[in-house]
Formats: C-alpha cells, sequence, structure tokens
C-alpha cells in the first residue's frame, strides 16, 4: 500500500528550497526593505534598512520600547521627573512608546498619533472632563490646545475659546487673575458655581454678593486663593474709622450682614454696661471717639453731677447705683452717727443742707433747735438725756425733781404740770380750781395760791395742813 508524502514530498522540498534561495537573494540585493509596511520618517531615514535597530528579535529579552530608550536618552532622562510628560506617563500600566509613536508612515508622516478616548490626560495635571466638546459643538482633538507641540500649550488658546463663550467674564477674570490658566484650573471645572461654605470662611451677608477679587487681590495661583486669611482685618484695615484705637477684632462689633450699623458687646469688655449706663450713647463716655483706655471710674464721667463738690470724696459708688443716679443707697452705719428710730426715715437734706456732707455735726443741737417750752433751761445739757432717736416726744426727764413725778399714781409728761413753759407750773391741769377753793375756804384757808408751800410732796397732809394726811386728789 502507498503512502503519501504530503508536505514532505520530494516537489515540496524543492518548492521550499527554491522559495528560501529566492528569499536570501532579496534580501542580499534589498536588504530588510521587503518586509518593512512603509517608509521611515525623515528624523529615523539613517536606520533605513537595519530593522535590528529598532526591533528586537522574538527570543530576545528586550522590547522594542527599550530600543526607543537607548537612542532617545532625553525621554529616559525624562522618566525619572513625574513633573514632564513622559515621567507622568511612566507611572501609567502597560504604556509603550508605540501605543502613541508611530513609524513607516512616510518621510513627513505624523510621528505622534493619540486618540483623546484612550490617552490618560489626567495624569498631566490637567483632565478632560470638562472639555469634550468646544464650539460649535464639536469634539476636541488634541490639535485644537496643541498647535505646536503636544508637550505645550499656549495659554493664549484658552483665553480665545473662552473668550468666544463669554467674552467680558473671560476678560475680566483675565484681568483679576492673570493668563496662566493651568496654575489653578486643571479641567475639573471646580471653580465653576464654587461653593464657598466648604472652605473654612462661608460667605454671609455683604460678603455673598462680593467677587471674587475684592478678597483674592492679585491671586495668581492655587496657592494664593487658600492661603488667604479668614481674619476681617485682612480685607478691612483700610475701612477702620478708628485708626487702630479698637485694635483689629472688628468681627466685636460689625457684622457681615453691613458695616453698619456696629453694635458692641459691652460685656466683652472689662466694664459691663448694666442700669442707666446700658441705654447710654457710646459718645457720652467715649468722647472724641476715644474707646480705648476710657477711665473706668464713675468721678471721671459724673464729676459733673456732683452736688457735694467732692466733699465725698470720688467714689460715687458708694451712695450711688447703676439704676439711676438719684437712687442713693448710702449705708450711713459706715459713718460715725449710724441712724436708728426716727432718724432712718429722715430725708438726707433735712439734715444735710445745701448739699453739705462731710463735716455734718452729730449733736442733736445742730439740726433739733431747742423749743421755746424749755428754752435756756439746760444749757450745756445732751438732748439725749431726755430724747430718743425713737421719737422726739414723749422725752422722759431723767434729772433731780423735787415733787414726785408719778403724782396721783399715774405716769406724768411733763406738760401735765409745766404750763404754758418748763419754768412755771399749776395745779389745776388736773384739779378743779373752784372745788380748791371752796375747800380752803371752809377750811378758813384764805391764801392757797401756792399749793407746794402746804403740800411740797403732792400730799394733804404736808406742810401742816392738817387732814388725814390723804393724797389730795
Amino acid at each position: 500500500m502507498n503512502q503519501r508524502l504530503g508536505c514532505l514530498s520530494p516537489l515540496a522540498l524543492i518548492s521550499a528550497f527554491a522559495a528560501l534561495l529566492l528569499l536570501i537573494g532579496a534580501l542580499l540585493l534589498f536588504g530588510g526593505s521587503i518586509f518593512s509596511p512603509g517608509a521611515l520618517h525623515t528624523s529615523h531615514a539613517d536606520l533605513d534598512p537595519a530593522c535590528g535597530d529598532c526591533h528586537a528579535p522574538f527570543w530576545s529579552a528586550k522590547h522594542m520600547t527599550d530600543y526607543c530608550l537607548d537612542c532617545h536618552t532625553e525621554i529616559q532622562t525624562e522618566l525619572g521627573d513625574r513633573s514632564t510628560l513622559h515621567g507622568a506617563l511612566a507611572n501609567q500600566r502597560n504604556l509603550r512608546c508605540q501605543d502613541c509613536h508611530t513609524e513607516h508612515v512616510g518621510a513627513d508622516g505624523e510621528l505622534t498619533v493619540m486618540e483623546l478616548t484612550t490617552f490618560p490626560h489626567e495624569v498631566t495635571g490637567f483632565t478632560l472632563t470638562a472639555h469634550q466638546t468646544r464650539l460649535p459643538g464639536l469634539t476636541f482633538v488634541c490639535q485644537d490646545c496643541h498647535k505646536k507641540r503636544y508637550t505645550q500649550l499656549d495659554p493664549a488658546i484658552c483665553a480665545d475659546c473662552h473668550g468666544e463663550m463669554d467674552p467680558e467674564y473671560s476678560a475680566a477674570h483675565l484681568l483679576d487673575f492673570g493668563v496662566k490658566c493651568l496654575d489653578c484650573h486643571d479641567g475639573k471645572d471646580r471653580f465653576s458655581q464654587f461653593d464657598h461654605s466648604q472652605t473654612r470662611f462661608a460667605l454671609a451677608g455683604k460678603h455673598a454678593e462680593a467677587v471674587c477679587s475684592a478678597c483674592h487681590q492679585n491671586a495668581r495661583g492655587l496657592a494664593d486663593l487658600q492661603g488667604l486669611s479668614s481674619a476681617c482685618e485682612s480685607c478691612h484695615m483700610k475701612d477702620d474709622a478708628h485708626t487702630g484705637r479698637f485694635g483689629q477684632q472688628c468681627g466685636a462689633c460689625h457684622r457681615s450682614e453691613g458695616w453698619r450699623p456696629a453694635k458692641f458687646d459691652h460685656n466683652l469688655a472689662d466694664f459691663k454696661l448694666e442700669g442707666r449706663h446700658d441705654a447710654a450713647a457710646c459718645e457720652q463716655c467715649h468722647i472724641d471717639g476715644l474707646f480705648k483706655g476710657t477711665p473706668k471710674d464713675c468721678y471721671s464721667c459724673h464729676q459733673k453731677d456732683d452736688a457735694h463738690q467732692g466733699e465725698y470724696g470720688t467714689a460715687c459708688e458708694a451712695c450711688h447705683t447703676v439704676t439711676d443716679w438719684k437712687d442713693v443707697t448710702f449705708d450711713h452705719g459706715l459713718t460715725q452717727f449710724p441712724l436708728n428710730g426716727a432718724h432712718v426715715k429722715v430725708v438726707c437734706t433735712a439734715c444735710h443742707a445745701n448739699n453739705v456732707f462731710k463735716g455734718t455735726s452729730a449733736a442733736c443741737a445742730s439740726c433739733h433747735r431747742e423749743p421755746d417750752y424749755h428754752l435756756g433751761m439746760f444749757a450745756g445739757q445732751a438732748c439725749s438725756q431726755c430724747h430718743t432717736t425713737t421719737a422726739w416726744r414723749p422725752a422722759p426727764y431723767n434729772g433731780p425733781h423735787t415733787f414726785p413725778m408719778n403724782h396721783g399714781g399715774r405716769g406724768n409728761t411733763c406738760a401735765d404740770c409745766h404750763q404754758p413753759t418748763l419754768r412755771t407750773w399749776t395745779c389745776y391741769t388736773c384739779h378743779n380750781q373752784a372745788e380748791i377753793a371752796n375747800e380752803h375756804a371752809e377750811e378758813g384757808i384764805a391764801n392757797f395760791s401756792n399749793c407746794l408751800q402746804c403740800h411740797p410732796t403732792g400730799q394733804e397732809g404736808d406742810g401742816g395742813g392738817g387732814g388725814d394726811g390723804g393724797d389730795d386728789d
């Protein structure tokens, strides 16, 4: 039985050998050009037809990227610098030189060919999230922004493109923040409708109406925007009408709702406003706009109201309160003349005439004129020997008295016997004069005008007048 040799038949082997001879001849005559898909770029013309300078054999551990870097040493240097395009791309997995760069496209062909849909543009520091289409609705291509080289961007291109969309805003924005767009913008469009409440300084009141450049003056980068102080004085010192006399804590008085009106919380100071002070206008105490260092003692403001003309010193608060200037609560117990009895209810001016306080005499006679009733009878004797602070009357007499003061068995007052003054006396205040006259007439006594002559102790039998010695009553 005959078996077929197939590809190992004599004819097949002869054909294969002939083809091999033709291939070797072509290589000798034309080199590797017979395998080339096209002509090389002029920058690589010196490599033609040395294919092995770029293409590694299949058994080699090297790759085409390694051959590229052997020649392009400047790119090898960039790979270690992440600030460069190639350095940023080097951190992307599975990226090879040929993913972006091609060859055999002719002497003047494009060596860099990229698709925005696949190129990781975000590694450059600028994402294309907000740059998918351009006016009038066209899809972006690399050449729209990179006119000359892919590694270069002319800021004027940003200005031109955005100027077409919003000329007025773009012109103002460039004037406020300069032309280096990439110093602030990274393509995420995060400053469009920016939510300032996400920062440490939420915009409220008048601040919400301010334009960015009003606070972020001469900002030329993210650091300038993020490093702005949130203290009021960083922006408003030029508005300080107090010229620094109140320090720099503007927020202690002013609010974001408006620079005026300003309300100072006096409780933050070391002089709290209480009573009538709370209703006082600022300028009543802070003369000529002076605030810092204003005296806190009462006399500095109330000297003009001092009816005592300094006689009581300058410690007004010893008597007066913040409720009302006339609301005086002087503790007279602190003086040498404590008030008690009826003196407690006496108004100050009853003793301190003409607002004279200091040096006022504590003697009773200085206020209580000696009555005509006993005028001159007790010279040198203190009123307090008879009178008390409980009441001026009645006044019990504690001195020597020849006639019993409990005459008749009752408590008598001086006026019961001494009428019309203390120098004179009469028994007829209690005893009926007509009855006394008849009684003495019956006894044959004609002269009975001086009762004490016969009745020195008030008894009927006094002075030898006879009788049973009983009371004359």
